[in-house]
C-alpha cells in the first residue's frame, strides 16, 4: 500500500510538465483537464491512503508538497502564457512567489525546531483546493471555448489569490513572532 501512495505522489510532479505540454505545445486541453483533475484527486487519497493505514513517512511529507507546486507551478504557468492575460500572470506569479516562500518558511522552521509555525492548516488545505478548482475552470473554459468558463476562472483566481496571500501572511507572522 505504502507503494501505491508514493505512486500518486509521483504521478503529481510528473503530471506537471505534461500538463504544461498538452497546454502549450499540442493544445489539448481536455485531455490536459483529465489529466488535472486525476493529478487534483491523487492530491486527497494520498493523505487520505497515508493517515488512514498509518503509513505517513518523512519522505510523503517532504515530497507531497513539493508535488503540489510542481504541479500548480507548471500549469499556472503553462496557462498564463497560453491565454496571454496579464491578469492571469500577475495573480498566478504572485500565488507561486506565496507558495515558495512558505516552502522557504518551512525550511527554517523545520531547522530552528519550530515546525508548529508553519503547520499545515485547514485554511491552506481550502487554498490548495481552490487553486485546483480555478486551474480546472481555465482548463475547461479553454476545452469548451466557453468565455463565460474563462470569467469564472478568474473570479476563483481573485479568491484563490486572497486566501494564498492570507495563508502565507499568517505563516510568516507565526514564523517571526518572537
Amino acid at each position: 500500500m505504502s507503494y501505491f501512495i508514493q505512486l500518486l505522489t509521483y504521478f503529481r510532479i510528473i503530471a506537471g510538465p505534461i500538463i504544461f505540454v498538452l497546454i502549450l505545445i499540442s493544445q489539448k486541453y481536455g485531455v490536459a483537464l483529465f489529466i488535472l483533475l486525476l493529478a487534483s484527486a491523487s492530491d486527497y487519497w494520498d493523505g487520505f491512503l497515508a493517515r488512514k493505514y498509518s503509513l505517513t513517512s518523512v519522505l510523503g511529507a517532504v515530497l507531497d508538497p513539493i508535488a503540489d507546486k510542481i504541479l500548480i507551478t507548471f500549469t499556472v504557468i503553462a496557462l498564463s502564457l497560453n491565454l496571454g492575460s496579464i491578469y492571469v500572470a500577475f495573480l498566478g506569479s504572485m500565488i507561486l512567489a506565496r507558495e515558495y516562500w512558505v516552502s522557504a518558511l518551512r525550511d527554517l522552521n523545520a531547522r530552528e525546531g519550530n515546525t508548529q509555525a508553519t503547520k499545515v492548516t485547514f485554511l491552506a488545505k481550502t487554498k490548495t483546493l481552490i487553486q485546483l478548482v480555478t486551474l480546472c475552470l481555465f482548463l475547461l473554459g479553454l476545452f469548451l471555448g466557453h468565455a463565460l468558463t474563462i470569467f469564472v476562472a478568474n473570479f476563483f483566481l481573485f479568491l484563490a489569490f486572497i486566501i494564498t496571500m492570507q495563508t502565507g501572511l499568517s505563516y510568516t507572522i507565526a514564523t517571526f513572532k518572537k
